[in-house]
């Protein structure tokens, strides 16, 4: 009797918390995202903010919109060497919906400002300068 080889399974992608990096399952697909200079730079261009400080206080106060989800979760995903576009994202199925989305994309904004662990560890753990 031969053997049935079960449906390819694909490893889980391996994020990276110390590079800022968050993972994001798109169409059953693990994601590794990253906000690289680039991909802030452009974010904040196409979002028409005064800075990326506006971009994270809306986070932080509640008062983010689905346009700045998409454009953040874009930005992360070029970041990480994808090449999805605003328009197929928003078509895409994201496990865990729209909360996972947000979720995501204030944590990749958090690891892209701070290091892991908190504030209070990142002082304790950022050697100092000579």
């Amino acid at each position: 009797m031969q053997s049935v080889p079960g449906p390819s399974v694909e490893k889980p992608a391996l994020e990276n918390p110390w590079r800022g990096e968050v993972t994001l399952v798109i169409n059953q697909r693990p994601h590794v995202l990253r906000l690289t200079l680039g991909a802030l730079a452009r974010l904040e261009h196409q979002l028409a903010t005064g800075s990326l400080v506006e971009l994270v206080q809306r986070f932080e106060t509640g008062r983010f919109s689905a346009r700045d989800i998409l454009a953040l979760l874009t930005a992360g995903l070029e970041g990480g060497g994808y090449d999805f576009a605003a328009e197929e994202l928003a078509g895409a199925e994201i496990s865990g919906g729209a909360i996972a989305a947000a979720r995501a994309g204030a944590t990749l904004l958090a690891r892209a400002f701070s290091l892991p662990g908190g504030a209070d560890d990142a002082v304790q753990t950022v050697p100092k300068q000579p």
